[in-house]
């Protein structure tokens, strides 16, 4: 039986390449959708049948979640593998400490970037605990490490993304003893299109980025990394594109 992930912000970029690269390695792929009227996710779901299910997603909504997890539930017993990659951030985020600061902004960004997979993983849950894999993984950034920290600026979306964090290790201490595991993943610099346009000054096309993130995040599935004696599991981290660690 082909396993099922659940990708959140599919519509483009990052989200989209994951699902296409799922697509490729024999899974199942369950799309959450965000903008509608953006045409590639429903140009491959017309390619891919019944092997893509492209569902509304909205992460800034419990309603959403929860709407997207029951239709999800209609077509499908579990879920093996959840990827909160859904996130954005506002073209205010390099306003200093002497300027006048985008509080509306700052709150978008954490609602969606942190409170958002939040809200997935609480809505898909149900469906997470009767997967065969029990695997989360989680978009997150440099932007989040404290530690490593040089910018003076960027107020909202590093903080969204410390507190998106502190829900993964929150997540991890109270599910890894039901046999879950967690990937926390930096992708590097991408050309998204998370400020509104798409960059084109970054590093990576979300293509190959792509093939960076599953490899870590489709890491030791097949080695039943969910026994309790996988201790290796039981130390949470962030590791980025080259699989280096990075200090919370």
């Amino acid at each position: 039986m082909e396993p099922i992930a659940v990708v959140t912000g599919a519509d483009r970029g990052l989200g989209l390449a994951l699902t296409i690269g799922l697509l490729e390695r024999g899974w199942r792929v369950v799309a959450g959708q965000y903008m509608p009227d953006w045409p590639q996710l429903g140009e491959l779901a017309a390619s891919a049948g019944e092997r893509l299910m492209v569902v509304p997603l909205d992460v800034a909504d419990i309603d959403s979640a929860r709407a997207a997890a029951a239709a999800v539930a209609r077509q499908v017993d579990g879920v093996d593998m959840l990827i909160n990659n859904a996130g954005m951030l506002t073209p205010t985020l390099n306003r200093g400490i002497r300027e006048v600061q985008d509080e509306e902004g700052m709150h978008r960004q954490l609602d969606v970037n942190a409170l958002g997979p939040l809200r997935v993983v609480e809505a898909f849950l149900p469906l997470l605990d009767r997967g065969a894999k029990k695997r989360l993984c989680f978009v997150s950034s440099e932007a989040g490490s404290i530690n490593r920290c040089t910018r003076k600026a960027w107020y909202g979306y590093n903080m969204s993304k410390a507190a998106l964090n502190m829900v993964c290790k929150i997540l991890h201490n109270r599910l890894r003893p039901e046999g879950y595991t967690l990937r926390v993943y930096h992708p590097g610099w991408m050309r998204t299109y998370m400020s509104g346009c798409k960059s084109e000054q970054a590093d990576m096309e979300p293509e190959e980025a792509a093939v960076h993130a599953l490899a870590y995040f489709m890491q030791d599935l097949h080695d039943n990394p969910a026994r309790p004696e996988h201790s290796e599991e039981d130390r949470l981290v962030m590791r980025d594109w080259q699989g280096r660690e990075w200090p919370w």
